[in-house]
């Protein structure tokens, strides 16, 4: 692979070396906050404990208000739309501009994804292990170091230049990401004016390695939904009818088969791709970040990363039908399929949902019935990268890292992005994080390099410092 990676000078700002200086003392505090972070399985999803979500935003809460420095600190929950049912817990801090500078609002959520099976992870998913330059945990990367990203660095501010500093600051730490951000919309609606800020920095992303810190300019956008294939009424033997009967499980292989060309690439009509110029990054880099095994050869046409970055890409993400220990000699009725979509930036969900269902009512083989329903999208987002904030960004991951930053697309999706922009449309986004392509989050024995984390937190220490210092837009 071509090193696309270039040092950056030494420190240029007046602060840098005052505020490294405190970030690196009050690193183990920082880890020690993580640790008790990570020791609260805040899984958001429906099937686990609500009790355990609430406890992360409590635990939020008291280092957010231990900074000193917010006017009010809240945790607060939001109506889920359509219904009566409230979101998972979010904390929200607010501490006004003066001076005229501006105000940044930080994200980042304290809920994780599910662990998994126990048997998967090389130790406890709930108990923060160090092994060599790594901390191990469900939450450890995403996005729980994002949340102490923040903490850490207005700690260190607040080291530096005292507590009445002038920069405002808005803290959003949501309590539902990974089950879908339900209640975002509402949140935003309800608390739009405390979380009004001139930048917004997302702090759920990744960087191009464990060297070389990265910008999120692009996300692909999602669309996902429930596909249901029905042949018959009920079952049938399959030794009495086979072979004149189509089954659902025959029919629903035909159908999904054909959402694919030869090459592994999406065939549905409809659905677009963008041409963005991406660094050269090999098959053996794709292989080895993947765990993609010997033999088996990469899917899609174009460069690696614009496969990932700006082609869309559908998976079957699960399928309900009979398992084989209860397998028997039986034509299945009816097969329910879930349908993963990732679709390139500057395609509408919508757009992109009418298209998936126009090819699979059409490809529909034997006249199968297609049922289609549990539907949920999310905007895909591009990044104008000519503003001051992502200047003042850049500026401060070259001095936190040594090395100048790459823009980055990343293939998964973050469709609340659009929900800022929309409600927030002259607000800056900055798209950061902590991870890198050994985190493995989402998966078992997900993990945090420490170095990464460090330099993550110096970023948005030096991006404070900076924004401290500015007057105007």
């Amino acid at each position: 692979m071509t090193d696309i990676r270039e040092t950056a000078p030494t420190a240029t700002s007046p602060a840098a070396p005052a505020l490294r200086a405190a970030v690196e003392r009050g690193l183990p505090t920082t880890i020690a906050d993580l640790c008790s972070l990570v020791r609260i399985p805040s899984v958001s999803w429906d099937a686990f404990d609500a009790l355990q979500v609430g406890a992360s935003a409590d635990a939020v809460a008291a280092l957010v208000r231990d900074l000193g420095v917010f006017e009010s600190v809240e945790i607060k929950r939001a109506g889920i739309p359509g219904g009566t049912e409230l979101g998972h817990p979010a904390v929200l801090a607010t501490r006004a501009a003066r001076n005229g500078r501006p105000t940044v609002l930080l994200y980042a959520h304290h809920d994780v994804q599910p662990p998994g099976q126990d048997a998967d992870w090389d130790s406890n998913p709930f108990e923060p292990t160090v092994r060599g330059d790594r901390l191990y945990g469900r939450g450890a990367a995403d996005d729980k170091a994002g949340v102490l990203t923040h903490i850490a660095s207005i700690r260190a501010l607040v080291e530096v230049q005292g507590p009445d500093f002038d920069l405002g600051l808005a803290l959003f730490i949501e309590g539902e990401e990974e089950f879908g951000s339900r209640s975002f919309v509402t949140f935003l609606e309800e608390n739009r004016e405390s979380l009004r800020a001139d930048a917004i920095v997302v702090a759920d992303s990744n960087n191009w390695d464990i060297d070389t810190p990265a910008l999120t300019t692009a996300l692909r956008g999602n669309v996902t939904f429930r596909l249901t294939v029905r042949t018959l009424d009920h079952a049938s033997h399959s030794g009495m009818f086979g072979g004149a009967v189509p089954d659902a499980m025959m029919a629903a292989v035909r159908l999904l088969d054909s959402l694919y060309a030869e090459d592994g690439s999406v065939a549905v009509a409809g659905l677009t791709s963008i041409d963005v110029p991406t660094p050269d990054y090999s098959v053996g880099q794709l292989r080895l970040e993947t765990g993609l095994s010997d033999g088996v050869s990469p899917i899609g046409h174009g460069s690696v990363l614009s496969r990932i970055w700006s082609q869309p890409a559908i998976t079957i993400t699960g399928i309900d039908a009979p398992s084989v220990a209860n397998a028997s000699n039986t034509l299945t009725p009816a097969v329910t399929v879930r349908i993963s979509t990732r679709i390139a930036p500057g395609q509408p969900a919508d757009e992109a949902f009418r298209a998936l269902e126009t090819h699979l009512h059409a490809k529909a083989p034997f006249g199968a019935r297609i049922d289609i329903d549990d539907v949920d999208t999310g905007e895909a987002f591009l990044v104008d990268t000519g503003g001051w904030a992502v200047t003042e960004t850049r500026s401060a991951m070259a001095e936190a890292w040594g090395m100048r930053p790459v823009d980055i697309g990343v293939g998964g999706s973050i469709p609340f992005i659009a929900d800022l922009v929309r409600v927030f449309p002259d607000a800056q986004i900055l798209v950061t994080g902590v991870e890198d392509p050994d985190s493995r989050a989402h998966s078992p024995n997900e993990s945090l390099h420490l170095g990464v984390f460090k330099r993550a937190i110096l970023t948005e220490a030096f991006l404070l410092g900076r924004l401290n210092e500015r007057t105007g837009s």
